[in-house]
């Protein structure tokens, strides 16, 4: 739509379409209801990411400690597998 993108006359006719609608008189006010409202606007989005959550936690000291190891259950080799301590027959 716009080859040459936003020229400087673009900016110039927006500028002088606002002073028409809006007067002299209420332009310093105007500004001043858009900042205040960006300022609100900033202070929402901060209050959003904070989420209100608490920092964490530091981690314990300590290290937890290490799962015991399964308790044996010795049953004796495999099968198909050949034990060398196991005599032959």
């Amino acid at each position: 739509m716009l080859r040459g993108g936003l020229q400087p006359w673009h900016i110039i006719l927006v500028l002088v379409v606002i002073f028409l609608l809006f007067g002299a008189n209420r332009l310093p006010g105007l500004a001043k209801s858009v900042g205040e409202s960006l300022k609100i606007f900033k202070k929402e989005i901060k209050d959003l990411t904070d989420d209100g959550t608490p920092a964490p936690a530091a981690p314990p000291a300590t290290p937890p400690a290490a799962p015991a190891p399964p308790a044996s259950t010795d049953q004796g080799p495999l099968p198909g597998t050949v034990d060398p301590n196991h005599p032959k027959a």
